[in-house]
């Protein structure tokens, strides 16, 4: 029994047995015994209780500071037997209430689910303030709703990335004989709406993101995640399953971090080949603060055997496309005013799907805007496929509050013979971009060393959105000049003819805090005529496009 304990037992013993020293003379002769008896128990008593409070005396008190965690102090303090409340105690104190602070530079949260490793989930989970709850801990760790067990190895968090698209077109007239195609002059797309969902054992991390929008034309719910990841090796990242496998340094970002409402057109075409969203994949990833690499080997799409899938598919599938993906970048220049990226990608579907026409391959893309606009560049369906694949130079130049980025890609097609035993000539596309971007107040744009790629303006909880102490959050302005050229040998019997798009874009970016933004851009598209889109694209079309943004995520 503690030594407090029996110390408290005993005083309680001495002080009930205090009326039997009270004897009255009529008695006095049957009670002589028994008080005799009970005297040399209470000197008994008195003895233990005496050697009791020496020992009390050299004991370490306990004393709570701050109101969480208990530490032990090795100065003796003096019992208190008064019976007047200690001065440590006070009555009559209003319940705290706890709050929680934002910390860090109030960058946007991930539009997936965030894989780390336990030791960076527990430094993350410290750095936010948690309520206790019952054993369990209630926060949010990088910016999002978690719930974790006391001691941090069991977790899970759910996520929101919402991104609500609003616009039209403005002087898309159809020339000649062509048809006005679908170029709404006003209406609306729920772009995306994934709710990242996230389990966590230790270092082992679930995924699983549903996407209730995603499309061209919203009303089709379908997946954008779903895997496995083990984060126990340093800076390393290990996966399997539906996954977006990172190439181009555009597809490296956080759709919550993009310039621009939309990827450059060249770098969408070439993910499509072998990576893109929900690709099956096995592979991972490794970054330092100077050099960032991966590599997956990928499968098909969610959905690429159903004729209805998500992504677009054929029921007739008997073999499933087999493709990798590598993207390796490099920071030489890394100081508080200067970041250079350098970097290259490169993927390849090896063997494309076997479905309803054979070995077949279609790339396409639409003028940077996603409002369910038709595509104007298309190489229509491409037959007797060997395999396709892209691979070019990426940079990007930082210098205080201006970035400056660009990226380069070839796309090559391989045929193999026709029946009769003719060979068929290969295909060769390409496609580039230059974008500039300068943050006007708020926090610049930065590197972020787990993606290999740079982020969105920060806005810390001091700077947020609050015209009556004079913060507005941040703005920035940007910039972009796009080419995607589909043409091959276009005036060759055997080329192929799918048109070249020009993008010039514009926009601007405003970011009340690090959970909403607001976007505006301005496209203006001059697209020329191919040969596989019906009757839209006959003679070429030029265009414009006005649309917006508004974008939440946690």
């Amino acid at each position: 029994m503690p030594v407090k304990t029996r110390f408290l037992l005993l005083s309680v013993t001495m002080l009930t047995s205090i009326p039997l020293f009270s004897v009255s003379p009529a008695s006095a002769s049957t009670t002589d015994a028994e008080v005799v008896e009970l005297r040399r128990e209470m000197a008994e008593m008195r003895h233990e209780m005496t050697m009791m409070r020496t020992e009390l005396h050299k004991q370490p008190h306990q004393k709570v500071v701050g109101g969480r965690h208990a530490v032990t102090s090795a100065t003796p303090v003096e019992p208190n037997y008064s019976g007047r409340p200690d001065a440590g105690i006070q009555f009559g104190q209003p319940t705290r209430t706890a709050t929680y602070h934002a910390s860090g530079d109030g960058r946007p949260v991930s539009d997936r689910g965030i894989v780390s490793s336990w030791q960076d989930f527990q430094h993350s989970s410290r750095d936010s303030e948690e309520v206790h709850v019952g054993g369990m801990r209630i926060g949010f760790p990088n910016g999002r709703p978690t719930i974790q067990s006391e001691d941090g190895k069991y977790a899970f968090s759910i996520g929101l990335a919402f991104h609500e698209d609003f616009g039209g077109f403005i002087g898309v007239a159809p020339r000649g004989s062509e048809q006005k195609g679908k170029f709404n002059s006003f209406t609306s797309n729920a772009r995306r709406l994934r709710v990242p969902l996230t389990w966590r054992y230790k270092n082992w991390v679930a995924n699983v993101t549903p996407d209730f929008a995603g499309s061209n034309n919203d009303g089709v719910v379908g997946l954008y995640e779903a895997n496995l990841n083990y984060a126990g090796l340093k800076n390393t990242i290990l996966t399997v399953g539906y996954f977006q496998p990172r190439v181009t340094e555009e597809d490296s970002e956080s759709s919550n971090d993009f310039e621009m409402m939309e990827r450059p057109g060249i770098t969408d075409i070439a993910r499509s080949i072998a990576a893109g969203d929900a690709r099956f994949s096995i592979g991972g990833l490794h970054y330092e603060k100077r050099w960032w690499v991966a590599a997956y080997f990928t499968g098909q799409q969610f959905g690429g055997r159903n004729a209805s899938g998500y992504y677009g598919g054929d029921g007739n599938v008997g073999d499933s496309q087999t493709g990798a993906t590598f993207r390796a970048a490099g920071r030489p220049v890394a100081t508080k005013n200067w970041d250079l990226h350098l970097g290259v990608s490169a993927l390849s579907a090896i063997r494309p799907s076997d479905g309803t026409g054979g070995r077949t391959f279609k790339l396409s893309q639409r003028p940077e805007v996603n409002l369910g606009e038709d595509s104007l560049l298309s190489t229509g369906t491409i037959t007797n496929v060997a395999n396709v694949w892209a691979a070019g130079p990426e940079a990007g130049l930082r210098w205080r509050n201006l970035l400056l980025k660009g990226e380069y890609y070839h796309i090559g097609v391989d045929r193999s013979r026709q029946n009769g035993g003719a060979s068929m000539p290969s295909l060769g596309f390409q496609g580039w971009y230059a974008a500039a971007n300068y943050t006007l107040f708020g926090k610049a744009r930065a590197y972020n060393i787990k993606e290999g790629a740079f982020s969105a303006p920060g806005v810390p909880e001091s700077e947020e959105f609050n015209p009556a102490t004079g913060h507005w959050g941040a703005l920035e302005v940007s910039g972009r000049y796009s080419v995607s050229d589909l043409n091959s040998h276009p005036d060759s019997p055997n080329g192929l003819r799918g048109g070249q798009q020009t993008v010039w874009s514009g926009g601007l970016n405003w970011y009340p805090n690090r959970h909403f933004r607001v976007m505006v851009d301005f496209n203006h598209f001059i697209v020329s005529r191919n040969s596989n889109d019906g009757s839209v694209d006959i003679f070429g079309r030029n265009g414009n496009s006005l649309a917006a943004r508004v974008q939440a995520t946690f």
